[in-house]
């Protein structure tokens, strides 16, 4: 049986009250992230038995674990006291996570209810906007002073209390300023009389708690950093945000960019009933369909041109298909390339002529082939009438596939969310009007 299979039905014997040790054995010993795959779907009911039963370490674990809409409910449906008493024993950073999807009576509440230092550590990151470092951070930060040694720092670490991974020692002064970081492998083979700062690297590569976290991720992937400190406007360490935040980070911004390139959220699936689905996408579609209401208008302006050459209209939607795909592919790449900095706004000429030189060449290929085939169906003019509509349509496609991204960045807009529905809408209408247009031109060489 399959580990999803066994938590499954040890679950629901615990909850019917038939279950016996092995049962009790399995839950005790599933991994937090195995247990929350397994019970996602399940009734909250369920949920209440498992987390009552599982230890204050395993049920904190739990709770970081669980997706927004089940930990709502499974929060909810338990006693505040309860929560709160598991939340003072996660770090403050998965802690504020939990507290922000709850409504704000519940969440007050239960951060009275919690210890006073944790409570206030809490609140703090809760001040930082929601998707900067400041939210990310881990206050639990291992540091010692300028003036200590080697050994000093060592036996700082071993009397430190925190439950995050400590894979750097963070160097202050009097005022907590930061003025270096030592890695433990290094601390751990230096004499122990050594002065600490003559171990650190004195460059330390740091955040400010407004920067936003996708800018996080790339200091971390362009540095190779395991942790990065957060510091305040004057330098004094605030924090830190571990690598596996990070990786976390990256999993949700790639997620949140391609279901928005779609004209959808993220989260719909999981936390938004289909009436609501509806109407976050509504005025994304309702934009892309008076565009192309005028691809509809210029069809019926060249109307004329289609009744004398009706194959004209088998190729029209042939060049709309090609040349949209074309767009969408380029707006997937510059939108993750925004994402991981990759493109750049103010070098925004460079990914725009590697995109006009590879669309020269797929046109060039593309226009051959319909070109061929319309010599063949029809004529040589007819050919060129299309192969030459082609080649222009999938240039303009793939420029304004990669320049409407990054336009929308340097408005302030969400170029995931934005870009995709106006380019495919905008090239329907571009590539109808070029290739009808160029047939009327020609019509008298067609007929």
């Amino acid at each position: 049986m399959e580990p999803h299979e066994r938590i499954v039905q040890a679950a629901e014997r615990m909850v019917k009250g038939l279950d016996d040790a092995r049962d009790r054995a399995v839950i005790e010993e599933a991994h937090p992230a195995d247990l929350a795959h397994a019970l996602r779907h399940q009734p909250v009911e369920q949920l209440v038995v498992i987390f009552r039963f599982l230890g204050p370490e395993q049920a904190s674990r739990l709770l970081s674990e669980l997706d927004d809409d089940t930990l709502i409910q499974l929060v909810q449906a338990l006693e505040d006291v309860e929560v709160s008493r598991i939340l003072d024993r996660m770090p403050a950073e998965h802690a504020a996570d939990i507290v922000e999807e709850l409504p704000a009576e519940q969440a007050d509440k239960i951060l009275d209810l919690m210890e006073e230092e944790k409570s206030e550590d809490v609140q703090e990151l809760l001040e930082y906007p929601e998707q900067s470092a400041g939210r990310l951070m881990s206050p639990d930060v291992v540091a010692v002073h300028e003036t200590a040694t080697v050994e000093d720092a060592i036996q700082h670490i071993r009397k430190s209390v925190t439950d995050e991974k400590a894979f750097e020692l963070y160097i202050v002064d009097d005022h907590r300023h930061l003025v270096g970081v030592v890695p433990l492998r290094r601390l751990l083979i230096a004499d122990p009389r050594t002065r600490i700062l003559a171990v650190r690297d004195e460059d330390v590569v740091s955040v400010t708690p407004e920067t936003d976290r996708e800018e996080v991720a790339r200091v971390v992937a362009k540095y190779d950093l395991v942790s990065v400190p957060v510091v305040d406007a004057q330098h004094r360490l605030l924090g830190t945000i571990t690598v596996d935040d990070v990786i976390d980070i990256l999993g949700e911004e790639a997620s949140e960019d391609i279901f928005r390139i779609a004209g959808s959220d993220a989260s719909e699936l999981e936390r938004r009933s289909p009436s609501q689905v509806a109407l976050m996408r509504l005025p994304w579609v309702l934009t892309t369909l008076a565009i192309e209401m005028l691809a509809g208008l210029v069809i019926h302006y060249f109307d004329r041109t289609l009744g004398q050459v009706i194959l004209l209209a088998s190729f029209m939607s042939v060049i709309q298909a090609i040349s949209g795909n074309t767009g969408l592919q380029s707006v997937t790449m510059v939108v993750r390339g925004l994402a991981t900095g990759h493109v750049r706004l103010d070098r925004w000429w460079e990914p725009l002529r590697r995109q006009v030189q590879t669309s020269s060449i797929i046109g060039t290929v593309c226009a051959l082939v319909v070109g061929v085939i319309g010599l063949l169906w029809h004529s040589a003019m007819f050919g060129l009438v299309v192969a030459v509509s082609m080649f222009i349509s999938v240039n303009l496609s793939g420029a304004a596939g990669t320049a409407i991204p990054m336009l929308s960045k340097r408005l302030g807009f969400d170029p995931a969310l934005t870009a995709g529905p106006f380019e495919t809408a905008l090239q329907d209408v571009l590539g109808v009007t070029i290739f009808l247009s160029l047939a009327t031109l020609l019509l008298h060489w067609l007929v």
